[in-house]
């Protein structure tokens, strides 16, 4: 770790660290130009080189964890950016020394997308159907459904951005892509799907549709003024599915799925976390949920999340985990 670092001052460009990717960039923009509105600061993004981005072993193979987030987070604290964006399911559940996570912005759609050929949802996808996924949860959760439905697919590794990812439809390869649909939404391509698919049927990964800005922990005026894009519920909600994936002992990379939201109406506002975790082939899952009133810190959030793993380790998830291979 670095001995020593360049403290944020109170005027000037502040820099941005972001990844180089479209969507990275995208999502970049967005807190980029929410962090001017909010400081009347000229914001540059500074676009970083990570590990996840030069590699082509599938994110299972390399760990997942902290791939797309390592170089980040050293630029940050080598003082060469102020402040980094990262999709915060891509984030590891435990912190940086030296870093605090000042922002959560408000949550885009947390479910996944699939693009099929020829305008089908999943329900229409012929049997044996190739559809392409980059991760163990999303395989798990689609030969789980496909299963009940009476059919199978044959779920193939991919990866790449998303112009790669939907290629693979276009150019007849795959029948279907799984996709995040907060990306698709942040490229404005949105359109481009042929279903949303409803979290009863695949729960997103921990995090998903949600952005983290982190800074130093020297630099309190800046991450007081970043404090301003927090948003309540979605921290609230995305602590209890990333205290359920830390207690599980799962990186993200891992088939689990957790999707906490809150459920407005009757005589009280409740947060619901559902948590799924299974065998890529579908054959055996663990899907629990559990609600709790809406959490007045972190703390009560966490707490949610860590009483939710114990159930599902209860229940046999652990011994789901270590299938990781699509």
């Amino acid at each position: 770790m670095m001995t020593e670092t360049t403290t944020t001052t109170t005027t000037g460009t502040l820099r941005l660290g972001t990844r180089r990717s479209k969507l990275a960039m995208a999502q970049s923009g967005l807190v980029a130009q929410a962090v001017r509105d909010v400081t009347g600061r000229p914001v540059e993004l500074v676009e970083i080189t990570t590990y996840g981005d030069t590699s082509r072993e599938s994110l299972a193979s390399i760990g997942g964890t902290g791939v797309f987030v390592s170089a980040l987070r050293d630029a940050l604290l080598d003082g060469a950016v102020d402040f980094a964006v990262h999709s915060l399911k891509d984030l590891p559940t435990y912190g940086a020394e030296g870093l605090v996570l000042a922002a959560v912005p408000k949550r885009e759609d947390p479910r996944d997308a699939l693009v099929a050929r020829d305008g089908l949802t999943f329900e229409q996808l012929p049997d044996g159907a190739r559809v392409g996924t980059g991760s163990p949860r999303r395989a798990a959760q689609l030969n789980a459904w496909a299963r009940a439905l009476g059919r199978r697919i044959e779920t193939v590794s991919i990866r790449g951005n998303v112009d790669t990812r939907i290629g693979f439809v276009r150019s007849g390869e795959l029948d279907a892509v799984v996709l995040a649909a907060a990306g698709l939404n942040r490229l404005g391509r949105i359109g481009e799907a042929t279903q949303l698919i409803s979290p009863d049927a695949c729960l997103p990964a921990p995090g998903q549709g949600a952005l983290a800005v982190e800074c130093r922990a020297d630099a309190p005026e800046l991450a007081a003024q970043l404090a301003v894009l927090d948003d309540p519920h979605t921290r609230a909600a995305v602590t209890a599915e990333r205290s359920l994936l830390a207690t599980l002992e799962a990186g993200c990379s891992a088939p689990v799925g957790a999707l906490a939201d809150v459920l407005a109406g009757g005589p009280a506002t409740e947060l619901r976390l559902r948590g799924v975790v299974g065998t890529v082939d579908g054959t055996s899952l663990v899907q629990l949920s559990t609600t709790g009133p809406v959490p007045a810190t972190g703390g009560e959030a966490a707490a949610l999340g860590r009483e939710l793993a114990a159930d599902m380790l209860a229940k046999g998830a652990a011994g789901l985990m270590g299938e990781r291979a699509l």
